[in-house]
């Protein structure tokens, strides 16, 4: 999969809670990221825990946060 995004990470699918939507969540270098997507992609994507899969991030805002400042 060739994206132009540079926001990708590798991770793998830790769980998928199907509803109206689904809610998938990865884990990225052992940290937890959570996405909810239509019910109709995660199906026709096959996403399923242990599913490798690349996490795309588009953001127009990042914001950073440090304690005791």
């Amino acid at each position: 999969m060739r994206l132009r995004a540079s926001n990708q990470l590798n991770s793998t699918i830790r769980d998928t809670e199907l509803g109206v939507m689904a809610e998938v969540t990865v884990n990225v270098a052992g940290q937890e990221i959570g996405a909810a997507i239509a019910r109709s992609s995660a199906e026709r994507l096959g996403l399923a825990e242990g599913r490798p899969v690349t996490v795309v991030i588009k953001a127009t805002e990042v914001i950073l946060g440090v304690d005791g400042a």
